[in-house]
């Protein structure tokens, strides 16, 4: 960080330029799967196994209700993902990741890997782990999932 008082030196300006870089690479990659950023991430949300309702889904991902149901829509559209009443109380929709929708997953996770390459390209294998750690650490408290 040669110029401290510079908005480029700053890590929120350098993360966020980095990040709309690097997350439209991503994004293109895996539009050939039909698929945005945003569907990927409910896809994740689901992965773990448990059916979880839309509402809960929204509050987890912290956007809102309608959007996950417009993104529900489409993965329902492609087969990723089942969309079932609550047994329990049928107001609520619950949605699980289906046999497809995790295949879509891993070619997502594949995506990102080779985007991953991309950016740690210059770093030697400390570094990339620093990054790694740094950017997990980050993460960790900001909430977002780090596996």
């Amino acid at each position: 960080m040669s110029d401290a008082s510079g908005l480029p030196a700053t890590v929120a300006f350098r993360l966020g330029t980095l990040g709309a870089i690097y997350g439209d690479r991503l994004a293109a990659k895996i539009a050939a799967h039909d698929l945005k950023l945003k569907h990927a991430g409910l896809m994740t949300a689901l992965e773990a196994g448990v059916a979880a309702s839309q509402q809960d889904l929204a509050a987890r991902m912290g956007v809102a209700p309608s959007l996950v149901v417009a993104l529900a829509d489409h993965l329902v559209r492609l087969g990723a993902i089942e969309r079932r009443r609550d047994p329990a109380d049928r107001r609520r929709q619950v949605l699980t990741l289906t046999d497809h929708g995790r295949e879509l997953l891993r070619r997502c996770a594949e995506a990102a890997r080779e985007v991953d390459e991309e950016i740690a390209a210059p770093l030697g294998a400390g570094q990339r782990a620093a990054l790694h750690e740094a950017l997990g650490a980050i993460a960790e408290r900001a909430g977002l999932p780090t596996a």
